[in-house]
């Protein structure tokens, strides 16, 4: 068996190094949606921090190991590039965000306001990552790549860390975008507490990651149709495969309509405003009541990013 990329012990140094503000986030169990889903509920709420979503923990940790001020360059769907971008400004270095002309308004804006440089090309995230690949080759500029970047994964990873020691758990959903919140986490979890059955939460519209998962090679997609654009991979990592490929024990994909309800559900009984990534554990939990009733069930509310067009039309 080949050795993991993940390193545990960097994972626990990360939870040390990593800038304190996106650290012990908070976890807990919220009993009135635990009644309404029939199983107790534990949410890792990642979304109370200067950019709404746990991406800040990689961004941070790969920018502590970096040993010079040398230009980057990135694709984004709006979270990473704002993680960066925050991490980048407190060490001033130059970023470049590459995104899609169809991109989150909000996650742009928000990008430019932490100074990082935003260009729109590609009709997705995929699309714009290609268009930035080709252009850090062009000017000679680092291209880091969220999950194929191994700081990331072990970045997210810290995440477990907080939860394991929390309480046991017989199930932990995570959603899978490119795979380093899961791939992360999961690595915690097979370690700490390998009772707890690991499972990826993709969208059925943007399913690349879990056929890739299941058939055991790259599946490729031409588009997506999903609004959780911050899990909307067609392109998958192999990287990021092989690193998923002895921690998932099984991935499940959740509907358009699951989504939306689970985003309502967590409005409704926590106040949040949770963007459609962060809600796909919740909405697997809606699809699959008669699998998990009675457990001990974990996720991440990942993200919490939406424009106010986004919040008036989806969360009323």
């Amino acid at each position: 068996m080949e050795a993991s990329r993940i390193s545990l012990e960097r994972i626990r140094q990360a939870s040390h190094q990593i800038d304190p503000v996106f650290l012990h986030s908070p976890q807990y169990e919220c009993e009135s949606l635990s009644a309404v889903l029939g199983v107790s509920v534990t949410l890792k709420v990642e979304t109370t921090n200067p950019i709404r979503s746990f991406k800040g923990r990689g961004a941070d940790y790969l920018l502590s190991q970096r040993k010079n001020q040398s230009p980057i360059v990135c694709a984004s769907a709006g979270n990473f590039g704002q993680a960066m971008a925050y991490a980048c400004r407190k060490r001033s270095i130059k970023l470049i965000v590459y995104a899609a002309t169809k991109a989150n308004p909000l996650k742009i804006e928000r990008m430019r306001a932490l100074d990082a440089e935003v260009i729109l090309q590609g009709e997705d995230f995929d699309g714009s990552k290609e268009v930035a690949r080709k252009e850090a080759s062009r000017l000679g500029i680092d291209m880091i790549e969220d999950a194929l970047a191994i700081e990331t994964v072990e970045g997210a990873g810290t995440i477990g860390l907080e939860l394991v020691n929390h309480m046991k758990f017989d199930v932990i959903l995570v959603a899978l975008g490119n795979g380093a919140l899961f791939n992360g986490i999961a690595t915690v979890f097979k370690d700490a507490s390998p009772q707890t059955k690991r499972i990826a939460v993709q969208a059925s519209g943007a399913p690349a990651m879990a056929e890739s998962w299941k058939s055991g090679r790259v599946v490729n997609h031409e588009s997506i149709q999903t609004i959780a654009d911050g899990i909307g991979v067609r392109l998958p990592i192999p990287q990021a495969l092989a690193d998923m490929k002895p921690l998932a024990e099984d991935v499940v994909t959740v509907s358009e309509a699951s989504i939306l309800e689970a985003m309502r559900l967590l409005h409704h009984h926590t106040g949040l405003v949770v963007e459609p990534s962060g809600a796909v554990g919740i909405a697997a939990l809606i699809e699959n009541k008669s699998r998990f009733a009675g457990q001990r069930v974990a996720t991440i509310i990942c993200g919490g990013n939406l424009t106010d067009e986004q919040r008036i039309k989806w969360l009323g």
